[in-house]
C-alpha cells in the first residue's frame, strides 16, 4: 500500500467547494477511480485551524500511482489548475509505504 498526504490552507469563502472537490465523492476521486490500483481518499479537517485540511490518498502501490500520473497527466494538470483558486497554500506532507508488505 502506498499513501501520500497533502495539507491545504483553504480560502475561507471556498470551503464548501473545496470539500466537494476534494471529498470522497469529489472531482479528484472521480479522476483517481479511472486508474487501476486506486484504493481511497480521505479528507480531514483540522480541529484547531479552521481553514486547514489534509487529504490522505492510497493506492495499491507507488508504481500504480506513477502509472496513473503518466496516463492521466493532462487531466490531472487541468483539475489541479482549476483548483488553485480554492487554496491559499498546499504542501505535500509525505509519501508512505505500508510496513510489512
Amino acid at each position: 500500500m502506498y499513501t501520500y498526504i497533502w495539507e491545504y490552507e483553504v480560502q475561507p469563502e471556498a470551503e464548501d467547494r473545496f470539500r466537494e472537490v476534494y471529498g470522497a465523492e469529489g472531482d479528484w476521486v472521480a479522476l483517481f477511480r479511472q486508474a487501476p490500483g486506486y484504493v481511497s481518499t480521505m479528507l480531514y479537517h483540522d480541529l484547531h485551524h479552521p481553514h486547514c485540511y489534509v487529504t490522505v490518498d492510497s493506492w495499491d502501490s507507488r508504481d500504480a500511482h506513477q502509472a496513473f500520473r503518466q496516463q492521466f497527466a493532462g487531466d490531472f494538470a487541468e483539475l489541479d489548475t482549476a483548483c488553485e483558486e480554492l487554496t491559499l497554500r498546499e504542501a505535500l506532507l509525505g509519501e508512505f509505504e505500508l510496513v510489512g508488505e
